[in-house]
Order: C-alpha cells, then structure tokens, then sequence
C-alpha cells in the first residue's frame, strides 16, 4: 500500500464548503459527541452551538435513533423503491403528513435537501405540463437564497460565490431581491417592520415574463446559509396572494427551518402561510442518516394519477429514495421529538435565547442581530480588504475555546440543537462574547 492512501494522510479527501488547504495544516476533528457537545480527537470538549449543519436538533447520539438504526441495519438494509417497497416507508409517510399543514397530504423521499429542492422544481414543472400548461417553465428564486448545490437548486439560489463557477446554469430562472434592510431593520428582535413591499417585486418580474409562463416561486422562509434573513412581517403572505393570483405554484426551501428550529413543526405553521410544495430534509433524520422529503398538497399528486394504472406517473426518484434504515432513523427521531415536545421547545426558549444573543451588541464590530425561534445571527463589520476574514477568525478561536459556531462571508451563525438548556445558552453566549471581545 502506498503512502498517499495510508491512514491518516488527509490529502486524498477533497472536502466540500472547505479552505482545505488551511484545514490540513491544522485539523479540527471531532472523534465522538453526545447530547449538546463534541469531543475532539485530543480530548476537549466542543458545545455544539450549529447543532452539525442545522440538522442535529434533538441533540447527538440519542438512544432511541441509535437503537432504532442498529435493529434495521440487522433485519432489512436495503429494500429497492422503485415498484417495490417496505412497511417503514409508508409509516414514516403517514407520521410526516400528520405534522404537515393541512392539504399536504403526500410525500417524494430524497437524500438531501439539494435533492429535495430538485425535486420540487421537477414536480412544480411537470405539474403544470400535467394540467396542460406545459408553457409555464419559468422559475423564480431570490437573491442571497441557498437551495443546496444540485444544478437546480443553484440556479434558483443567489448566493454569487456559489454560483459563479457554473456557467449559465438552467435557464428561464429570475430571482425576486432579498430583504436584508439593515440601515431600516438592524438590531431587529424576530421578524423586522420593514420590508414586507419587497414581495411586489414578484409582480414586476411576473409581468415582464408573462404570469402564463411562470411555473414556480421558491424561497426560504427564513434565510439560513446565507447569514440568517428574517421574513419581514406579511412578507410571507403577501407571496402567497401574488401566486394566487396567478397560478403560480409557492415552494418553501424547510431544509433548516422545518421540525422545530422556529418554535412550530415547519415554518409554514409558524407564519401561517401554506405552501403548495416544502422541502425538507436536515432534522428529518437528526442529521444521521441522509434523508429528505418533499411535502406536496393533494391536488398536486392527484394531478399525476391520470392514464392507465400501470404506467409511472412521475420518471424520477433515486437509488435510495426511502431507504429502510433511513425510515428507521426518521421514525426514531419523530418519536424523540415528540417524546421531548422538541418541535414547540424553540418558543418556549426563544425569548431567553433573544435576551442572550441582542446582549452581544457592545461587542467591537457588531454591526448586526438578528433572530427568530433558535436561530441567531451576529453580523460583524468586515475588514478593509480582506472580506469574510474576520468571522473565519472567530470559527477558528471559538473552536480554540470550546465553541462550534457557523460563519458565511463575515456572518456568525447559530442554531443549537434544540435540546439546549438555558445554563448552556449562557455557556455559549459567555464564550462568544470572550470571542468577539478577542482581537479578531
């Protein structure tokens, strides 16, 4: 055996959303982790302030997911989706809907939220072209969205350091603007005053493309990788009228926000606003096993059932698509969610973790915060010349001192499993503000 493939050589892993040259020259690894906290390869001990990538929301390595993955692995491991199926699967389906809003009584399984936002986009065009309207082809995105990093989803996303190495991309994509208002909004406790007549730009694109060839709108209700964009009050709402009014399907990206992280099951509960397709994926699984679902109103499905039975009525899906132990997984996290009334929990410590996180606005460079549910973002200024360096700076010394946080350009991003105590909310925040209060 070579030397390049040797254990321990970290060269051969080409690591995603990675400085990987800076990161193996000096690694940060986690070895185990368990409930609120990591444990790194030399023994410290990491309070995970991300919950992973939004995704680990009742906390790491519960016994009832971990037990409910073991026995599946050992009775079925895998069992094909495609004119087949195994009884976890539809149970799971069954569990899910019955948490949805009313209407959505259906779900496409995924293995991610990339993947699940493709997959949206594919029912919304098909759908129409279903209902014989197959003119209507056009998507709409906004700017500063991330919907994963598939071809669809990058190309209705508008973060521009993700899109500007793919060329065109798909096309008939336009993006309505983001509503990050800062000079109206900022320091802004839950969902800002301001903003909400941002949504009638929809109305302008719509007619410059004609409403007949619009299929789709998709958003995030709150903006998560982009740094945390609270929806301003009506904002939501107003999208909807407006794709009423013309026939356009309403998607909402729940990749983050849906199964707790704002305080109701999915963010369309949250602003009583119901969308005609929701992605989600992330705490679907406690992030342990790959997983996404895509929640569609009946009509939607129904709108496929047509022609002779034994025909497929939708060409697509994937390989693992409903996979035995991921149901397992899921089912096990529905049932500690429920169990630990995790999916209301963010209401109830929303406004003690508000109070924590608007109490870092004496830090030096804190130009911005924002927050909803639990989820926090701090904006810093950056520094001239060298964008996005100051909040890696503080990545690198919150890790130093026992923090996990998320950075994008020079936004800290926080998200904390949803098992978080408020003495661990004051431990973060404590070390955060040692953190910021550092010379970074």
């Amino acid at each position: 055996m070579s030397d390049r493939v040797a254990p321990n050589n970290l060269e051969a892993f080409w690591m995603p959303f990675t400085a990987n040259r800076q990161f193996k020259k000096a690694p940060r690894m986690f070895a185990s982790a368990k409930d609120m906290y990591y444990k790194t390869v030399d023994g410290r001990t990491v309070l995970d302030g991300t919950a992973g990538l939004w995704c680990v929301n009742a906390g790491h390595c519960r016994p009832k997911i971990t037990e409910a993955i073991r026995a599946q692995a050992g009775e079925l491991d895998y069992a094909p989706a495609f004119q087949l199926g195994h009884p976890k699967a539809f149970e799971l389906a069954n569990r899910l809907v019955d948490l949805a809003p009313e209407g959505m009584g259906h779900v496409f399984y995924t293995n991610s939220g990339s993947e699940s936002v493709d997959t949206a986009l594919k029912i919304a065009l098909a759908y129409h072209r279903a209902n014989g309207q197959g003119e209507r082809f056009r998507l709409i995105g906004r700017e500063r969205a991330y919907h994963g990093i598939n071809f669809g989803g990058t190309s209705v996303g508008g973060i521009v350091s993700n899109r500007k190495m793919f060329g065109t991309l798909l096309t008939g994509v336009d993006h309505i603007p983001h509503t990050h208002l800062p000079e109206k909004n900022a320091f802004t406790k839950g969902q800002p005053d301001h903003g909400a007549d941002l949504a009638d730009t929809l109305e302008r694109i719509v007619a410059l493309h004609d409403p007949s060839t619009v299929a789709a709108v998709i958003v995030e209700p709150v903006a998560g990788s982009t740094g945390v964009l609270i929806p301003p009050k009506g904002y939501l709402q107003r999208l909807r009228e407006i794709c009423d009014k013309h026939g356009i399907l309403l998607i909402f990206d729940e990749v983050i926000t849906g199964f707790g992280r704002i305080g109701a099951p999915f963010a369309a509960e949250y602003f009583g606003v119901t969308p005609d397709i929701m992605t989600t994926a992330k705490g679907l699984t406690n992030g342990v096993i790959p997983m996404g679902a895509v929640f569609v109103k009946d009509e939607i499905h129904d709108a496929f059932m047509n022609g002779p039975e034994h025909m497929i009525e939708f060409m697509h899906g994937y390989t693992y698509s409903g996979n035995p132990i991921a149901s397992a997984a899921g089912l096990a996290t529905l049932e500690t969610y429920q169990d630990e009334g995790l999916l209301t929990r963010a209401k109830e410590l929303s406004p003690y973790w508000e109070e924590q996180l608007h109490s870092l606005k004496d830090c030096p460079h804190v130009i911005d915060i924002r927050n909803l549910g639990l989820i926090g973002a701090i904006e810093l200024e950056p520094i001239a010349g060298e964008p996005t360096k100051r909040a890696f700076s503080a990545f690198l010394k919150a890790y130093e001192d026992g923090l996990l946080i998320r950075t994008t350009g020079d936004i800290i991003a926080l998200s904390p499993p949803l098992i978080i105590s408020k003495a661990e909310i004051d431990e973060l925040f404590d070390k955060l503000r040692k953190v910021l209060m550092s010379n970074i």
